[in-house]
């Protein structure tokens, strides 16, 4: 793991949850689970610490409020970790913003938006990611911030 790790030092992500992710936990446990926003983010640091990423997290309910932190971040950064919870299907100014950003983008969903109501198997956010992860829950970030450090270790390839 040393090659691993030493390819990685400097690598810093964002990790941004968009609305109504504050509320996992109370949410409806059937698509979302029972973690909490902060244990899910407990377990992305702990893996980040592993794999020597650092990571910083930003949840907002307001769209503008996420192309503003991501104006403010884009150039400390090498990637973005996105749930972008409602936005998904509708958030235009923020699908934008992480394009302009030109890093490499994952989009996470807790639940399987393909298996669920019509209207939340759009995603104006997955066109420009480099990988959508739906369906795994908590897990889904795990597997988002491992395919962050290997499009990094791989220059540019997942």
């Amino acid at each position: 793991m040393g090659e691993e790790v030493s390819a990685l030092v400097g690598m810093k992500i964002l990790v941004i949850n968009g609305p109504n992710l504050n509320m996992l936990g109370k949410r409806n446990k059937s698509y979302y689970g029972d973690e909490t926003l902060a244990q899910i983010e407990t377990r992305i640091s702990a893996r980040a610490k592993e794999l020597d990423i650092k990571v910083d997290f930003f949840q907002s309910n307001h769209e503008g409020a996420i192309v503003d932190y991501l104006q403010t971040r884009m150039k400390t950064v090498s990637g973005i970790i996105i749930n972008p919870g409602a936005l998904t299907h509708y958030g235009l100014s923020l699908r934008d913003a992480l394009e302009d950003t030109q890093l490499p983008v994952i989009e996470v969903h807790l639940s399987d938006i393909d298996s669920r109501e019509e209207f939340r198997q759009r995603s104006v956010i997955s066109p420009i990611a480099i990988k959508q992860i739906k369906g795994m829950r908590g897990d889904g970030y795990i597997l988002a911030i491992e395919s962050l450090a290997s499009h990094q270790r791989n220059g540019g390839e997942l």
